[in-house]
């Protein structure tokens, strides 16, 4: 370091010996000598502190942070120090992010060999040396394979669940088997149902009248005990259960054989209705007819499906498919007025219903003139079970249901309905039904998806008194998630779905609610291996 005073005492210059710093020339005007002294006081201990700082911000490179240097980057002067380890941090991390978004925008290229497992994605990233984009691709690649045979797996999930909620299990065949036998052979399964002197109480509009139709013995005798259980004067009610022509002797040995007194179980077969024909029954008469039909609900159910639907989409389009919405007993319903003529008033039970309280005050609920007290299915904080409107049935696309159909009207509930027979025999119901169920025929089954529900929401119309939610709780066959809270207080709970409470598909939570009621120590239920899938 040079320090030169000039002559004249008034410019002082100050130089490092390598030139690496270079001041300006200091003039100096009347300076004291004790100034002078403190100037180069100040400065003989600045300049070396300055300089061995200079040199350890530059070998940084080499050694790692310091005290010095920690000291210099965050105290010196910026220009001192090197860039900070966060800064180039977020620019490898934005040029990351950017290789990535290249990635997404490219094609994969063909023939490009993915790995199967973790494991084997960091062995040939390693072993073929990949570069940023190369990595990013396969990664790409890798998550997109990954992501369709997860999707393949959840629609396979939901096939098999369609298949086994539409076929009838082993046990529950082999008990409609075992008391069809049993009804030719024993004379007490053959008894008449109700005895002759209580058969006036069939007709008896004093009494409690259920309607059931369900060609399931198990499911049927589960819905009449919870019935009759729950009751507070279980010898006012009267059931009228009808099935088919293949189940009514197993139906009617089951109850011959199991009676429920005091209350009074009537067994019929629809083929007992003479009226219950083709020409009467438009049903009937789409089963012989339109082979649509057959297709659409028989057929390859996997046709109008898309790999790349929710669970939930391809669940509700595999349900569209479900042969049982062309099953007689599922549109005997609409009928209810013609099979019950001397009735005035019935409650309407689906078979995969349990009943959890007395259901007596429903015959004092005032419909207003209405014929169907039902729960509305728009209003609820379930999002899924208790958000239908109108458009989620209807296909509002077609001209024919635009032009009569409002897409924001409340759906109604089937499964827990209290009729008025008497109102209903005013109305003309039954021929609207008949006249939408032929139009949706007509169009090759595009008005709706569904079978039963569509067809009564609009013949219905004007017709709903909506009851109270805690009357009928739906949803139970439907998610696993169902309240148990809300389960446990309803009057009655539904197990619409696929995951019907019989089925291995049910879910086991919500099981007891209804195997509660199954006699599982009965000789026909043994005999069959149904077990209590609580066991």
């Amino acid at each position: 370091m040079q320090i030169r005073l000039s002559p004249s005492m008034r410019s002082l210059t100050i130089a490092t010996s390598n030139g690496f710093l270079d001041l300006m020339k200091i003039r100096v005007r009347h300076v004291s000598h004790r100034t002078l002294f403190h100037t180069i006081l100040f400065l003989a201990f600045l300049l070396p502190f300055v300089f061995i700082l200079t040199a350890v911000v530059t070998l940084e490179g080499v050694n790692k942070c310091s005290t010095f240097d920690c000291l210099g980057r965050r105290y010196g002067p910026k220009f001192l120090t090197r860039t900070d380890d966060s800064v180039i941090l977020q620019r490898l991390i934005e040029d990351f992010y950017n290789i990535l978004n290249q990635a997404n925008s490219e094609a994969v290229p063909v023939g490009l060999t993915l790995p199967n497992s973790f494991s084997e994605f960091l062995s040939q990233t390693k072993t073929n040396h990949y570069d940023a984009k190369k990595f990013a691709l396969v990664l790409k690649a890798t998550m997109d394979n990954l992501d369709r045979e997860a999707k393949k797996s959840r629609l396979a999930e939901q096939l098999n669940k369609h298949v086994a909620a539409s076929s009838i299990p082993k046990g529950i065949h082999c008990l409609s088997l075992c008391l069809t036998d049993e009804y030719s052979s024993n004379a007490r399964a053959r008894r008449p149902l109700p005895v002759p002197e209580l058969l006036h109480r069939l007709s008896d509009n004093s009494l409690h009248h259920f309607v059931l139709a369900s060609d399931n013995v198990l499911a049927a005798s589960a819905v009449v005990n919870s019935t009759v259980r729950s009751s507070l004067r279980p010898e006012k009610i009267v059931f009228h259960v009808i099935t088919d022509k293949k189940t009514y002797a197993g139906m009617h040995s089951w109850f011959a054989l199991n009676p429920i007194g005091p209350a009074i179980v009537e067994v019929k077969g629809a083929h007992q209705f003479d009226w219950l024909t083709k020409e009467n029954v438009p049903v009937l008469e789409a089963m012989e007819r339109y082979h649509a039909v057959r297709d659409h609900y028989h057929g390859n159910h996997m046709l109008g499906t898309d790999v790349e639907d929710s669970p939930r989409v391809f669940a509700s389009k595999l349900l569209a498919r479900s042969p049982k919405y062309i099953s007689l007993l599922n549109h005997l319903r609409i009928y209810l007025p013609e099979l019950f003529p001397r009735l005035n008033k019935v409650v309407f039970l689906d078979d995969d219903v349990v009943v959890q309280r007395d259901l007596s005050s429903l015959w004092e609920v005032d419909l207003g003139g209405k014929v169907n007290g039902a729960v509305e299915t728009c209003k609820g904080g379930d999002s899924w079970v208790m958000s239908k409107r109108f458009r989620n049935y209807f296909n509002f696309s077609n001209p024919l249901i635009s032009r009569h159909l409002n897409p924001n009207d409340c759906a109604w509930a089937y499964g827990m309905n209290i009729f008025d027979l008497s109102a209903w025999k005013k109305t003309d119901i039954r021929e609207k039904y008949h006249f939408w169920l032929k139009q949706n025929l007509k169009s090759n089954l595009t008005l709706w998806r569904f079978g039963t529900l569509p067809p009564a929401l609009i013949a219905f119309r004007g017709h709903v008194q909506p009851i109270d939610p805690s009357w009928h709780m739906l949803g139970l066959g439907y998610q696993e998630n169902s309240d148990m809270g809300l389960a446990r207080k309803a009057a009655v709970i539904h197990f619409n779905g696929q995951a019907k409470p019989w089925l291995d598909i049910g879910f086991k939570h919500l099981q007891p609610l209804w195997s509660k009621y199954v006699n599982y120590s009965d000789g026909f239920i043994k005999s069959c291996h149904i077990l209590d899938p609580q066991t």
